[in-house]
């Protein structure tokens, strides 16, 4: 009997593609084959920062032809690891991973775990540090925007409320650009608490508001600093605002509302990350 999955040492030349069997079924949104264990992944960037990163979390790999040269290393990984890689048309991919956008591969992966709050500030280093509360964020490619400003400025953690049901999902981790891999994720506990445990870690928060906040280019941030984003359309919880030591805005000409929640992050984490160099 055939063996679907190639295992076969990947060479140079490229093996004749094969068909996917119609058992296979497009992964639920942001998982795995219905795995809530397994995320599946799409685009270039994201599965090999994933690989580089904990190859051991790899599953299966479904890939192009045209990317085998590419994708040798984690090709070679899979043989030497039994783990099973197929090659298919693109058509499987579209299936596979619900959107045109793969760009030629897709891989199921073990989820990286998400942190409590006490377990990430035990690991925390001393020193300055700078991460994001996520207020209501869930549009998943906004959640990929901010994940690849985070970690291009090197957010320390997203802290997600306790009732958030925001996660990692394919579409958000193709859009961080292999950032999901860089950014702990954080569970909260109830609000009150986490401030506590916050502060008591020596952060100060600020809560980022269309208007009415204090220039933050002018803003005096301290050296661990939670940035406090509200949701895309309804804004930051006020209460949850006034509860922060500060409340900061970003100016602008007025021609447009407010900055998109991603964009206003990238924004945001430049102004801390510049007078921290300065």
């Amino acid at each position: 009997m055939n063996n679907p999955w190639n295992n076969r040492r990947p060479s140079a030349r490229p093996p004749r593609a094969t068909p996917l069997p119609r058992t296979e079924a497009p992964a639920p949104p942001g998982g795995g084959r219905g795995n809530t264990d397994e995320l599946r992944l799409f685009g270039v960037n994201a599965v090999l920062a994933a690989f580089n990163k904990r190859p051991q979390a790899v599953r299966k790999v479904y890939l192009l032809e045209a990317l085998i040269p590419r994708m040798q290393p984690l090709l070679k990984w899979c043989v030497a690891n039994r783990v099973g890689y197929r090659v298919v048309e693109d058509g499987d991919l579209n299936k596979l991973s619900g959107t045109t956008h793969h760009e030629g591969i897709v891989a199921d992966v073990q989820r990286s775990p998400v942190l409590t709050l006490e377990a990430w500030l035990q690991d925390l280093p001393a020193g300055p540090a700078v991460a994001l509360w996520l207020d209501g964020v869930g549009n998943p490619h906004n959640l990929g925007a901010i994940l690849r400003s985070a970690a291009h400025f090197g957010v320390a953690g997203l802290l997600l409320p306790e009732t958030s049901t925001l996660g990692i999902s394919g579409a958000a981790a193709r859009v961080a650009e292999g950032g999901a891999e860089s950014v702990s994720l954080v569970r909260l506990p109830a609000t009150a608490e986490a401030m506590r445990m916050l502060r008591q870690a020596g952060f100060g928060l600020a809560a980022t508001v269309v208007d009415g906040g204090t220039n933050v280019f002018a803003a005096s941030l301290p050296d661990r600093l939670v940035y406090v984003m509200g949701a895309e359309s309804e804004g930051m919880d006020r209460q949850l605002a006034a509860d922060c030591e500060q409340q900061v805005s970003i100016p602008g000409t007025g021609a447009v509302e407010s900055l998109n929640v991603a964009s206003a992050t990238a924004v945001l984490l430049a102004q801390w990350a510049g007078a921290r160099n300065s």
